[in-house]
């Protein structure tokens, strides 16, 4: 069950029983990630709920808060259904670059097909941050390039505030 409120004409947010949630707890998992979620095919919604028990059932992972749920247009390939946007905060044991590998599995799982950029996808897992570290290799650059200008993640994120 979702509560729906409208920000303005092109965006929606939704609010259920785990999306906004945050909880108390003492971790013995030594990293905090923030992780925006996204997707427009399907039942993203849903999609989302799915992700958040299966992930509760990982021990290397603990979730420790949840945004809203945004819908937006897309961005960059327009042609497309509209997204809806997450972000999640999570512990974890592991490092940055196993936490990425972690990531893209779990996409992986729940059908990500890489055809193009910004190309619809059931789902995606955008590490945002990793503690407060500056990465930049091949595979991976934290914080996330372009964060700061993206609607899907800076209101989501400032619903985590």
């Amino acid at each position: 069950m979702y509560r729906k409120y409208f920000i303005s004409d092109t965006l929606e947010v939704y609010k259920s029983k785990y999306f906004p949630m945050q909880k108390k707890v003492i971790s013995s998992l030594r990293h905090r990630a923030t992780v925006g979620l996204g997707g427009n095919i399907g039942d993203v919604k849903r999609r989302f709920h799915h992700l958040l028990f299966a992930l509760a059932r990982d021990k290397r992972v603990r979730i420790i808060a949840t945004s809203f749920i945004l819908k937006n247009p897309p961005f960059g390939y327009k042609e497309q259904d509209d997204f809806f946007n997450s972000i999640m905060q999570i512990e974890t044991s592991m490092h940055p670059e196993e936490f990425l590998r972690y990531l893209l599995r779990v996409e992986k799982k729940y059908g990500r097909k890489r055809s193009f950029a910004n190309a619809p996808r059931r789902l995606d897992l955008d590490l945002l941050f990793f503690d407060n570290l500056r990465v930049s290799t091949k595979t991976l650059i934290l914080p996330h390039p372009e964060w700061d200008k993206r609607e899907s993640v800076l209101i989501p994120l400032a619903g985590l505030l």
